[in-house]
């Protein structure tokens, strides 16, 4: 047995999970028209050593799929018998919306502007009452996993308050080339729980509605990168050969007018100061008008789409008080190793023998 504190029982909805055993759990939220309980699955991982309650979860926005795919392949690689703490790992929290492949619930509102939540207000206060009263008030640490809306594609990256340490090394230990430090929204799992004192950080990749490989492969090898951070699992990863560069600011492009949209550039792509990111043109192509960047940037969001309406968001900027040749370079770096990511999938990456 390793060396170490030994783990607690860990309750969970009234249900105990021991020392080095894991449980499925079903956290009932609310019922559909039929009378039928509507759960959200939970699955506990209790390791046999004592150490941090991290909870990763995913589709907070019921449409967002990647995270959904990361959560399960976590799962398939855990061993309690070797890990110090506890996992608690929920791949859909939204599950109105991801039945109907919605963002939303069936009210039209935004579960992840419904936080802390309340007994007696909407569907969404009710059940993020319910999530965040039985579910994250257990947590030390947060990985939130989310994805870009509906045609519109997030390039992987991470956000979180740096101003809080513990969420600011949890931010630099994923491993994303681009880190931006984002104010916290009210309503937010992210900003609720910082109220609580419990670090979250947000990760953000690829699009709604769809599986990205590379958004997934980055998203756990990520969330594995922060669990040994916080001494959770052994292993190695590949050593990272720079930190991520913090995003001064960022800004979303608008078309300044009705069209079909022929993007020049594309995610992570370094863009300069008056650059050409599309035209926006009518079908007769008689009113082409250019849509152009505001300043020097990198592309970390962009609408896949190719039909806008004036004033929709277009293209996601990022701006960096470093060269962007070096972001640039680091975003290189990154699909390579998001790409050799095979190779970590040893039998003993986990520390197994």
């Amino acid at each position: 047995m390793p060396r170490g504190k030994i783990n607690q029982p860990f309750t969970l909805l009234d249900t105990t999970v021991g020392v080095g055993e894991r449980r499925t759990l079903d956290l009932e939220v609310s019922k559909l028209y039929t009378h039928t309980p509507l759960t959200i699955p939970i699955e506990v991982v209790n390791g046999v050593l004592k150490g941090p309650v991290l909870l990763v979860c995913a589709a907070i926005h019921g449409d967002e799929l990647n995270g959904v795919e990361i959560v399960r392949q976590l799962l398939s690689k855990i061993d309690p018998r070797t890990l110090q703490g506890t996992l608690i790992a929920v791949p859909v929290v939204n599950v109105f919306g991801f039945i109907h492949k919605s963002r939303y619930l069936p009210d039209r509102r935004d579960l992840n502007r419904c936080f802390p939540g309340s007994v007696r207000g909407s569907l969404g206060a009710r059940m993020a009452e319910i999530f965040y009263r039985q579910v994250v008030g257990k947590c030390t640490h947060i990985i939130d996993l989310h994805t870009g809306a509906i045609h519109r594609s997030n390039l992987p990256q991470i956000r979180a308050d740096l101003s809080n340490q513990d969420a600011a090394e949890m931010a630099k230990a994923f491993g994303t080339p681009v880190v931006i430090d984002a104010s916290l929204r009210n309503g937010s799992l992210r900003s609720e729980a910082a109220s609580m004192g419990i670090p979250v950080v947000t990760y953000e990749a690829g699009e709604a509605l769809r599986f990205d490989p590379i958004a997934i492969g980055a998203g756990l090898l990520g969330v594995e990168n922060v669990m040994r951070k916080l001494k959770m699992i052994k292993g190695r990863g590949k050593k990272r050969k720079a930190d991520p560069v913090i995003a001064a600011a960022t800004s979303w492009v608008r078309a300044d007018t009705d069209g079909i949209v022929r993007a020049q550039v594309s995610l992570g792509e370094r863009v300069a100061k008056g650059q050409v990111l599309a035209f926006i043109d009518n079908p007769l192509g008689s009113n082409e008008v250019q849509c152009v960047a505001p300043r020097s940037g990198i592309v970390i969001g962009q609408q896949t789409l190719p039909l806008v309406n004036e004033g929709d968001a277009v293209f996601h900027l990022a701006y960096f008080a470093h060269a962007n040749s070096l972001v640039e370079q680091q975003l290189e770096d990154f699909i390579d190793e998001v790409s050799d990511f095979d190779e970590l999938k040893s039998a003993d990456f986990y520390g197994n023998s």
